[in-house]
């Protein structure tokens, strides 16, 4: 158990940080430094459809729950599913209000395009076993919805996966409760940081080579 004590418990989000770059969840979530950019303005346009918190709806079999506060002892960390479907299902589990029980399925929402790396997984999977945790139940899989594609991908949730957030989870506190943030790892990566003028601001204003030659023909 990675933070049993509430006050110790880190941001689920930030996993998606420190898969992209350890150095940027260093930055946001241990000295809480942020810049925005046009992705991450973008990304909070396409959550601006799904952050109406305690709105339940029902449709059909279904009960959906929006921004639905969430939280795990055992990863230590808390903080919102975008979307909770809830499916009914004779061996799903009890929800207050209705008579019926229930199986979660998480969704979540990002901005672009399915990634070459397994950041967007992570997070979700972290999300499942919240769920889990705090519903005693089963959950065997989730979907991101990709805003650019308009699409929604289904995730299964597998016990290898599951590790992984357990391992990245304790990675992340271990970092945190050193303070420790790890050092400039440049990469094609950098460009697309909303944090790269605040990370390495002298490194992202050296010239190419070909720009420096250029510049010293035309003087």
């Amino acid at each position: 158990m990675m933070g049993s004590r509430e006050e110790d418990f880190l941001l689920l989000s930030g996993i998606q940080h420190f898969y992209f770059c350890k150095r940027q969840w260093a930055l946001i979530h241990i000295e809480q430094q942020w810049e925005e950019n046009v992705r991450t303005v973008e990304g909070q346009n396409v959550h601006k459809k799904v952050d109406k918190p305690f709105i339940r709806e029902k449709r059909n079999e279904m009960l959906i729950v929006r921004s639905m506060p969430i939280h795990s002892k055992e990863l230590g960390a808390t903080g919102v599913s975008d979307v909770v479907e809830f499916k009914k299902d004779k061996e799903g589990v009890p929800i207050q209000g209705s008579q019926n029980k229930y199986i979660p399925i998480p969704i979540e929402y990002k901005r672009g395009k399915p990634k070459q790396n397994k950041s967007d997984i992570v997070q979700l999977v972290a999300q499942a076993m919240c769920l889990e945790e705090m519903l005693l139940c089963k959950v065997s899989k989730g979907y991101i919805y990709y805003d650019k594609i308009k699409q929604r991908i289904e995730v299964p949730v597998s016990s290898s996966d599951k590790q992984e957030v357990r391992d990245v989870f304790s990675e992340m506190h271990h970092y945190f409760d050193k303070r420790y943030t790890p050092r400039v790892k440049t990469g094609p990566f950098c460009k697309s940081c909303s944090l790269k003028n605040l990370c390495i601001p002298n490194l992202m204003k050296k010239q190419s080579v070909s720009n420096y030659i250029e510049r010293k023909i035309r003087e």
